[in-house]
């Protein structure tokens, strides 16, 4: 009989914001069903006077959840951990100690380091040094057939960890967080790594733990970071995972590596990274990139180096390709119901959706005939991400956030539906539990990708794909094999958790004469004039 995953919730600083962790918490749980453990990295605790903790601590009120947390990272927070070898703090809240090792029932094995670097010769009770994680690595990786940890929980991002990566935002990976954690993530290679402490959400696309064609295959290693509990910015502070204890899983399925695996960040040796060296000549130009985010600009140089810059026409727009028959799609073609164009670009063009699920549900479209994002050349998808960023603004500013999503099975021409759903109906996690719980009801596996990922280097040309990204940068992903709903992204935005149409799940259903379609395009196109920027070229 498989081994049934544990089921896992990792959170950022919590700052003494116990009751709105517990009762995020308590939410989740009654939506998605109960979590075997909480882990919580960052400072726990505030720094100023906790009038919350008391209710916990004398037990007048209960963390729902088995909770594990880190010890302090300044000296404010010092009083609260007076066991170094980790206690109970409350019922349900357990101190893990200033570093060790915690093996659940399951088999699940978590290391953890609490506090912050310090290289002091007097360490502080809320640092550790370069001799508490050469301890660590020693206690672990001189265990017979040592092959890696499940998790590894510390405080301080580990530095140099976005080398290689998806962009880590505000957060500077090459002068922010601890060599010493760089150091000891090598070693230790968790398959999940979580930090806090920058009040920045940050997932690092997978990472090897080998090096190709000259070891063993090894499992990858996931970094994320997470932000502070309710922060005005609505960043991510608490990430749901689900994990089957390394010792209970086959070699062969532990080591599959993720489409969008990268490099190690950690190239150099733990000696150097203990004294805080770095080699920057193999990370500043990584000679493989594993992503492609046309807002850097280090994306938009890629295109032009290599191979590109060998032609003297790099830059000249390409003819669009052609389709082999008729199409509905392509713009020159006399199939297209030009009436319901509201906007051309370039390269691609707005169209309103025929059926739509509501008066404003648009499409997103290239002129040339390309049959799936997979497909795009850069200059298309440059200007697909420009549709895609001025439609979230032009839908902010009406009260509704949009959802996109992409169907590339039995369709001939890239289709990117946009559709907006009112502020006032739900939240964006609510439409990400929906496309989830009702993914899973159709047995259809429905997986999170990074944020930063690069659809390409997920799916290959001419594989068949479903893909969702929600207008907080989620995305969502499925590979179709074989047999897939044709509405299904209708039927959950339709569906009484969204949008509350269920008898719009069927475009066929909500079509309207072709006169009303013409006004519908009118109003759009005065509405979304303000935003228009091909106006500006």
């Amino acid at each position: 009989m498989a081994q049934q995953p544990l089921r896992v919730l990792a959170c950022g600083d919590v700052d003494g914001k116990f009751d709105v962790l517990f009762n995020r918490v308590r939410t989740i749980q009654k939506k998605s069903g109960n979590f075997d453990l909480l882990l919580c990295v960052g400072n726990f605790f505030s720094s100023t006077q906790d009038v919350e903790w008391e209710e916990y601590k004398t037990g007048k009120k209960k963390a729902p959840i088995q909770t594990y947390v880190l010890g302090a990272n300044n000296p404010e927070t010092v009083q609260y951990f007076q066991d170094t070898d980790g206690c109970e703090l409350a019922e349900n809240i357990t101190y893990l100690g200033r570093k060790g090792v915690f093996t659940g029932s399951s088999g699940l094995q978590i290391a953890y380091l609490s506090g912050t670097e310090s290289l002091d010769e007097a360490i502080p009770s809320y640092s550790f040094s370069p001799k508490d994680v050469s301890s660590l690595r020693t206690v672990l990786c001189s265990a017979s057939q040592f092959k890696g940890v499940d998790i590894l929980l510390t405080s301080p991002w580990p530095k140099y960890v976005g080398s290689f990566g998806n962009s880590s935002g505000e957060v500077d990976t090459k002068k922010c967080g601890s060599a010493l954690v760089s150091s000891l993530a090598s070693s230790l290679k968790p398959r999940y790594h979580f930090a806090a402490l920058e009040k920045s959400y940050y997932e690092r696309l997978p990472y090897r733990n080998h090096v190709v064609l000259q070891e063993s295959p090894q499992h990858a290693t996931r970094f994320i970071a997470l932000a502070n509990v309710g922060n005005a910015e609505k960043k991510k502070y608490l990430y749901a995972f689900s994990i089957v204890p390394m010792k209970l899983m086959a070699a062969a399925e532990l080591v599959k590596q993720p489409p969008d695996v990268t490099e190690n960040p950690y190239r150099e040796t733990g000696k150097e990274a203990a004294v805080g060296k770095h080699t920057p000549a193999s990370q500043e130009e990584p000679a493989c990139q594993f992503f492609f985010d046309l807002n850097e600009k280090q994306g938009r140089k890629r295109s032009s180096t290599g191979r590109d810059s060998k032609s003297p026409h790099a830059k000249q727009p390409r003819k669009p390709p052609q389709p082999p028959g008729p199409c509905w799609f392509c713009l020159a073609s006399p199939e297209v119901e030009k009436h319901l164009v509201v906007n051309i670009g370039t390269h691609c063009y707005l169209a309103l959706a025929k059926g739509g699920l509501s008066d404003d549900h648009v499409l997103i479209l290239p002129i040339g005939h390309y049959q799936s994002v997979v497909e795009l050349s850069a200059e298309v998808v440059e200007e697909v991400e420009k549709y895609k960023a001025t439609l979230k603004r032009f839908f902010k500013s009406r009260g509704k956030r949009c959802v996109l999503f992409e169907r590339n099975y039995r369709s001939h021409h890239l289709q990117l539906q946009v559709i907006p759903v009112p502020l006032s109906c739900c939240v964006t996690d609510d439409i990400k539990d929906a496309f989830i719980t009702q993914a899973q009801e159709q047995q259809i596996e429905l997986l999170e990708i990074p944020e930063h990922s690069d659809i390409k280097q997920i799916a290959q040309p001419g594989a068949a794909y479903f893909y969702v990204e929600l207008d907080t940068g989620e995305k969502l992903f499925h590979r179709i094999k074989k047999n897939f709903p044709l509405q299904f992204g209708r039927e959950v935005l339709a569906s009484e958790a969204i949008l509350n149409i269920p008898d719009k799940a069927d475009w066929r259903q909500c079509q309207i004469s072709k006169e009303e379609e013409e006004t519908l395009a009118r109003r759009f196109r005065k509405d979304f004039e303000p935003f228009d920027f091909t106006l500006d070229d």
